[in-house]
């Protein structure tokens, strides 16, 4: 049996994976977010999540029965070489915060998330954080239209520079002002730092923007990735 596993629990996905010998996450488990009957047990649960409340505490009351110990990850100001940009750290969410703990590596990196919101963060060669931003996520883009103008479906459509028909044209609409947020911020990231950053891309809607942005890298667990990093550093209370 497994011994510890790292949780990553979103506003509409949870996803888990060993934690391996070496400090890295095992092979990525998909989860339904609202049903708790296939946990895995062991003796440590590492858990970040930015999910509501309500959910985030019947996680843990679940896992409470299946592990001897819960440790949840909290942004804070710096951590393993990376300084972040906010005053404040408990207002950086923690799956921001363990994507760049997480892409260590790759620093100088533009770190982009495209889940409920699509983030992104800039993190120079020293690991200090310049900084991000917050937009919808093009999925969200389209429920927000759908629900303000029934008539415009929520889903579907292909992307296209110049639609010929509604879905494709907001399918090209939502993704393309994403697209265009990530080229902007790659732009002023060089014009910032002087070099060209990685882009890593992660994240549910990952995949439907990654044909779009040129020299993007798909790295789909970098929380889990940064959550690894954590647990193998953290120390018990």
């Amino acid at each position: 049996m497994t011994q510890a596993w790292l949780f990553d629990f979103g506003n509409t996905r949870l996803k888990c994976a060993p934690l391996r010998r070496g400090g890295d996450a095992g092979d990525v488990h998909a989860l339904a977010p609202h049903d708790f009957d296939d946990l895995p047990r062991g003796d440590v649960a590492y858990v970040a999540s930015v999910a509501p409340e309500a959910s985030r505490v019947a996680l843990i009351e679940a896992l409470e029965q299946r592990f001897r110990r819960i440790a949840i990850a909290r942004t804070t100001a710096s951590f393993d070489g990376l300084h972040i940009a906010y005053a404040h750290p408990h207002k950086l969410g923690v799956d921001r915060f363990l994507a760049m703990v997480g892409a260590r590596n790759a620093w100088p990196a533009l770190i982009v998330g495209v889940g409920t919101a699509l983030t992104l963060d800039l993190v120079d060669h020293g690991g200090r954080h310049r900084g991000g931003r917050i937009a919808p996520s093009p999925t969200l883009m389209r429920e927000a239209l759908h629900a303000r103008a029934a008539q415009l479906p929520p889903s579907g459509g292909a992307y296209a520079e110049f639609a010929e028909d509604t879905e494709d044209a907001l399918a090209s609409g939502c993704e393309g002002a994403a697209v265009a947020l990530i080229e902007r911020s790659t732009h002023e990231a060089e014009r910032l730092l002087g070099v060209r950053p990685r882009v890593l891309l992660h994240g549910g809607g990952a995949d439907a923007l990654r044909a779009f942005v040129p020299h993007v890298e798909l790295h789909p667990s970098l929380v889990l990735d940064g959550l690894a990093r954590w647990a193998t550093l953290e120390q018990p209370a």
